[in-house]
């Protein structure tokens, strides 16, 4: 069978046209053919990612450029070759325009002709895929670094992070966010301009839930620190983007001065700026619902929708919750709610995130090891991506739109 980056989809009206694309090129590629663009997209959602699409450009119902530019949401990666019959420059530009078309063929195209823009194309999402997998892995080799010597410095600080990751990726999945693995990265780096702080100064901001004038215009700066040292990491642009507005409020006002406001704001920042603000609320000892009421009476600081979200979120499924584990079971990914003191010693301060080495040092015990441990627990606690249950998940966009109407 070849491999699965030659699988290709052909996409036409007629079956003819696709029967004969199966005579001359199955030997070579893994083929599927959909009849008309409906099937097509039901193909890609089964089966896909496809390596590359194949699709007519006149079809009934939905022509070829909407059949890409549909695909193209859903599939980003994949390549696209546009064929049709009709000498139609518009509509070739519309195609290559909206659709972002690799490659506009006419047809009838000679089999070499088409063998040949097929190996381009495959060779292209070849080296799309290669650059996103290396991207991916170097910069979470680059983000662990980062966060490990955050939890060095500022254990409080990396404690903060992971507790608002579980939720923040929860309502990206819910918003239909693409690409959610940049903003774990946004999330797990969001607080690395706190090293540069008074370790002191987040944790009595935690407990109280603010700070005197003077600190809090020192703290206000960590987003701009951590973004101007991301900005030297290739690649990192958008992520630090984000970072240094995580404070930005809907209506323009708050850390950064000036900038953007609105849905100028990045994204995964408005995402982030709610989740961070409820978690110094929820730290500071409010509940659930005392925290969202208090952030209802902010008009202007959140996006509406994203908030919306966050609170239906907050109030089906918390991610995490806290609880005293017997110390043969701790786990990485739990958070320390309390400093871990043996004989004395502070071996962890509170906030710590559990990784496997300490996960050990704790199981094995010893004199003056506690037998139970005091954490913030997730159910997933050694996943990354975390998304909510397919089930849950759709309820709760039904009980959204049933909201709306």
């Amino acid at each position: 069978m070849p491999p699965s980056g030659r699988r290709i989809l052909f996409v036409d009206d007629d079956p003819e046209t696709l029967a004969s694309y199966g005579r001359a090129l199955r030997k070579k590629y893994e083929l599927d053919m959909a009849l008309g663009p409906v099937r097509g997209l039901e193909a890609v959602a089964e089966k896909g990612p496809y390596a590359v699409v194949v699709s007519d450009l006149r079809m009934p119902g939905m022509d070829g450029v909407e059949f890409f530019t549909r695909l193209r949401k859903a599939c980003p990666d994949t390549v696209r070759i546009m064929l049709t019959g009709y000498a139609d420059i518009r509509s070739a530009m519309d195609a290559v325009n909206t659709g972002h078309v690799f490659r506009f063929l006419a047809k009838p195209c000679a089999e070499e002709e088409l063998d040949a823009a097929l190996a381009a194309a495959i060779e292209q999402y070849g080296l799309v895929t290669a650059e996103r997998t290396f991207l991916k892995g170097t910069l979470r080799g680059t983000i662990k670094v980062l966060t490990d010597l955050l939890a060095l410095l500022n254990a409080k600080a990396h404690g903060r992070s992971v507790r608002v990751k579980r939720i923040v990726l929860d309502v990206a999945g819910y918003l239909g966010i693409p690409e959610p693995w940049r903003l774990e990265l946004a999330v797990m780096l969001s607080q690395i301009g706190c090293a540069a702080l008074p370790e002191r100064m987040l944790a009595d901001m935690l407990e109280t839930g603010g700070l005197d004038p003077r600190r809090q215009r020192l703290f206000d700066q960590h987003p701009r620190i951590a973004g101007d040292l991301l900005m030297n990491i290739p690649r990192l642009d958008e992520v630090a983007a984000v970072i240094r507005h995580q404070e930005k409020r809907y209506d323009g006002s708050g850390p950064p001065p000036g900038g953007p406001s609105g849905q100028d704001i990045p994204l995964g920042a408005r995402l982030l700026k709610v989740a961070l603000d409820y978690d110094t609320l929820i730290s500071s000892g409010r509940t659930k619902a005392m925290a969202l009421a208090a952030m209802r009476e902010r008009p202007g600081w959140y996006d509406p929708r994203i908030f919306e979200a966050f609170a239906t979120l907050a109030q089906a499924r918390e991610g995490f919750t806290r609880g005293v584990v017997p110390s043969g079971e701790i786990v990485p990914g739990m958070v320390l709610a309390d400093d871990l003191v043996v004989g004395g010693e502070t071996v962890a301060v509170a906030g710590t995130a559990v990784d496997d080495g300490l996960a050990a040092r704790i199981a094995r015990g010893g004199e003056g090891f506690p037998e139970t441990v005091p954490v913030f627990v997730t159910p997933e606690a050694e996943s990354t991506l975390l998304r909510l249950e397919p089930e849950l998940m759709e309820m709760l966009r039904q009980e959204r739109r049933e909201a709306d109407d």
